[in-house]
């Protein structure tokens, strides 16, 4: 079954069972919840904040020493299908790819899979914020997270010095 065979469905019913249904659905799966509860009061900076506690448990968790980069990827992930703004969206990706900075410094380095997930995240967000005319805003975190690589192997500095570049010439 397709998205066009359920719109079929959907508009015969009433009003009252398509409230009913949605209620279900608010009720039983928090990704439905998180999107209704941000569609009715949508306070971006409060839910950027609790995206970025996120991101940040992900690579420092409460309980634990251990690294899970998919729970930091998936918060990522949730927050774009809210449908926020590509301004928190940036701030989410440059709040990661710190996070990962600052991880590799007081750690030590980490595997060659975590350096491209984190040069990655770094090229996509100063894309976006490129592409939506918010160099200024985001330039001196950008550049901080460059210079916080100095010391990192692995071409990591490097790599990030050259996107950095290639947006703030």
């Amino acid at each position: 079954m397709g998205l066009r065979e359920v719109k079929t469905e959907l508009n015969k019913l009433d009003k009252e069972d398509l409230v009913k249904h949605i209620s279900e659905l608010y009720k039983k799966y928090k990704p439905v919840k998180e999107y209704f509860d941000f569609y009715v009061n949508p306070d971006e900076k409060r839910l950027l904040e609790q995206y970025k506690e996120k991101v940040t448990e992900g690579f420092f968790p409460k309980r634990g020493y251990k690294l899970k980069l998919s729970i930091s990827r998936k918060a990522i992930n949730d927050f774009k299908k809210l449908g926020t703004s590509a301004e928190s969206l940036a701030d989410l990706l440059l709040h990661f790819v710190e996070n990962g900075v600052e991880f590799t410094n007081e750690y030590g380095d980490i595997d060659e899979n975590f350096y491209t997930s984190i040069e990655n995240t770094y090229s996509n967000a100063l894309d976006l914020i490129d592409k939506n005319g918010l160099l200024d805003k985001f330039e001196e975190r950008a550049n901080k997270i460059v210079v916080n690589t100095e010391n990192i192997g692995w071409g990591f500095h490097d790599y990030l010095g050259d996107v950095y570049y290639q947006h703030y010439e």
